[in-house]
């Protein structure tokens, strides 16, 4: 993308041109060193620990990107660029921070986190009196609380659905292909693939008239504390009607996430297995899965048989983030 397109890669030139001043190096909430990650519509740079509370509050609160992974639109990269970062956005956000008030460290656990981030961007407890945030598509502005914002369109609850659930990690699902998907309109079909986790969810962009779609497009989700199967759905777009499923499967995360918690920092080791999940009658695996530290990082290639359909397979790429790393 930067490379065919060079404003774009200007954009993300500025970007990590914003990453590295003082004031950036240092991460908006608790101080750790070396962030890489950022929350766009906010506009502050957020370390790994700090980015799972963010995503908890949801995306019409905090939309979290990584600095270094991820895609930025041109929206989110002016929206951050706007705010100028961490000091700009903290004198906003923390203006009226109570006196002999703690601010969470590196260290800090994860409750205490979670509360000083709730209570700073969602509660919006640190904000100048007259002074209440809302969305405006991509970026965040203040608005006189004076005013009656309740009936502005832009308004929101900062009530989350999930409410604050405690995470462990993220987990990075590159969607890769699909292959002989089943065909749903007269010849073909326009397929998508849908990814749910807990109360989350994230989908692929629709492929016109093909049953073997190839999308290469990665998407990212947080993993709580008590999670269950990664849930996999393709479906066909219908402009005029309700989408048609075309299949669906679960991954089963717990081979990934017990075998990378068994053996630690991932930068520290080879690259090797770490783990197997087998295909059997129980499961939607086409093949054994392997699980294994590739450049440091944990990564488990998946395919997958789509379950109550005709026909079709999606071949997947997991990345898994612990957030204590």
């Amino acid at each position: 993308m930067a490379e065919r397109f060079g404003f774009v890669s200007d954009k993300m030139r500025k970007l990590k041109e914003l990453l590295h001043k003082s004031d950036n190096r240092i991460c908006a909430d608790c101080s750790a060193p070396d962030p890489k990650w950022a929350s766009a519509n906010i506009g502050v740079f957020i370390c790994l620990k700090c980015s799972g509370i963010h995503r908890s509050l949801g995306t019409h609160i905090s939309k979290v990107l990584s600095v270094t992974l991820d895609e930025w639109t041109d929206d989110e990269i002016n929206s951050i660029l706007e705010v100028g970062g961490n000091s700009y956005a903290n004198a906003i956000y923390e203006a009226f921070l109570p006196g002999g008030y703690h601010k969470p460290h590196p260290d800090s656990s994860q409750e205490e986190r979670a509360d000083f981030i709730r209570s700073k961007y969602e509660l919006q407890e640190f904000l100048k009196p007259s002074l209440r945030i809302v969305s405006n598509k991509s970026s965040l502005q203040a608005t006189d609380s004076r005013k009656d914002v309740g009936n502005s369109s832009n308004s929101y609850s900062f009530e989350s659905e999930a409410g604050m659930v405690e995470f462990i990690g993220i987990l990075k699902v590159k969607v890769i292909k699909g292959t002989k998907l089943a065909v749903r309109d007269m010849l073909s079909s326009d397929p998508y693939v849908v990814l749910t986790l807990g109360q989350q969810k994230a989908k692929t962009k629709v492929i016109k008239s093909n049953l073997n779609p190839v999308w290469n497009e990665v998407l990212t989700l947080s993993v709580p504390q008590q999670y269950g199967p990664l849930k996999l759905q393709v479906y066909d777009h219908d402009v005029l009607s309700k989408d048609d499923i075309m299949g669906e499967a679960e991954v089963d995360l717990q081979p990934m996430i017990n075998a990378a918690i068994a053996f630690g920092d991932p930068e520290l080791l080879s690259d090797m297995q770490i783990g197997r999940w087998l295909k059997s009658g129980d499961n939607a695996l086409a093949r054994d899965s392997a699980v294994n530290v590739v450049g440091g990082k944990v990564k488990q290639e998946v395919s997958l048989r789509l379950q109550n359909v005709e026909c079709g397979e999606v071949d997947l790429e997991l990345e898994w983030i612990a957030l204590n790393q």
